[in-house]
């Protein structure tokens, strides 16, 4: 079967069920093998530039013809059997409404699957969805049975905690936005207390003022697209803000920085190893500490 995969998440979903695809998204980058593969699709957002300056580049393409724009040319000689989008974010990847747009207009016989993952109960589900899609049936289930077992294992260890620390999880730094769809869930799990956001609600914009009354005991910068060195480079966006070393996670050295884009924001088989990383941070007398080129301390990248 020739598959099409328009979002990181469902490169690494189709590559874990042992598929794998024709063509991805231009941001489609693990595992590794996915880099080689022909790009459908192109931002008209610059990826490297300041996370203020992306957010006004977001909202002018909102405005204009969009975020993204599918490469029709590169789809139609493809030919795909199935094409994974998805229906959570139009900034973070490819529309499926404009997914189903080309495929009907370039006349392709071929099946849109779209995937709208706010919770791991609903990344569970994905992957059946894509294994039945796919003919992968069993190792769907497999797959989707051993990471169950690993986020059980999470929230029995948690539920020794004496304590849950007040969490907050930022997912864009300017404007700052507290993380939602999966992410409030992840923290409950993990042992946690996610005060400033529903679970399965979606990221928004936050008042600074918001952040400094909750008052977060452990802190976590985590921006969409943004590896721990990006982050470092866009810091000062949160660092720079009135009354943010006051902050109980600041002072007590419970402040970090994460790899947003290969894990808090990539809802695929790896938000399972974000649920063990977050536990780490919640409850690091339970749980072994995360490696480092996933998270670090913001003291040390700060200095």
């Amino acid at each position: 079967m020739r598959v099409v995969t328009l979002l990181p998440s469902a490169t690494e979903i189709v590559y874990a069920l042992g598929v794998e695809p024709v063509g991805v998204s231009h941001e489609c980058d693990h595992p590794p093998a996915a880099r080689e593969k022909p790009s459908v699709n192109r931002s008209r957002v610059d990826p490297t530039a300041a996370s203020g300056e992306i957010n006004e580049q977001v909202a002018a393409a909102e405005e204009g013809d969009g975020v993204y724009a599918i490469d029709r040319e590169t789809l139609a000689e493809l030919d795909p059997d199935l094409v994974v989008t998805q229906g959570v974010c139009d900034v973070c990847a490819v529309d499926h409404v404009l997914v189903a747009e080309a495929v009907e207009e370039l006349g392709l016989d071929a099946d849109v699957l779209t995937l709208d993952v706010h919770s791991l109960d609903d990344l569970f589900e994905s992957i059946h969805r894509v294994g039945a899609a796919v003919g992968r049936d069993d190792r769907a289930a497999e797959l989707v049975a051993d990471l169950r077992d690993r986020v059980a294992a999470v929230e029995t260890t948690a539920k020794r905690a004496e304590t849950r620390p007040r969490v907050a999880v930022l997912d864009w730094l300017d404007p700052v936005m507290v993380a939602g769809h999966w992410v409030p869930g992840m923290i409950e799990t993990a042992g946690g207390t996610y005060g400033m956001e529903a679970a399965g609600a979606h990221s928004r914009p936050r008042e600074w003022a918001e952040v400094r009354e909750y008052d977060p005991e452990v802190l976590v910068a985590a921006p969409c697209g943004f590896d721990v060195a990006q982050t470092r480079e866009n810091l000062a966006d949160l660092t720079d803000r009135p009354g943010f070393d006051d902050l109980t996670a600041v002072r007590e050295g419970r402040a970090y920085v994460m790899d947003g884009h290969h894990y808090v924001n990539r809802s695929g088989p790896r938000l399972v190893d974000t649920l063990e990383f977050l536990a780490a941070l919640c409850q690091p007398d339970l749980f072994e500490a995360p490696p480092r080129d996933a998270v670090v301390e913001l003291g040390t990248v700060r200095a």
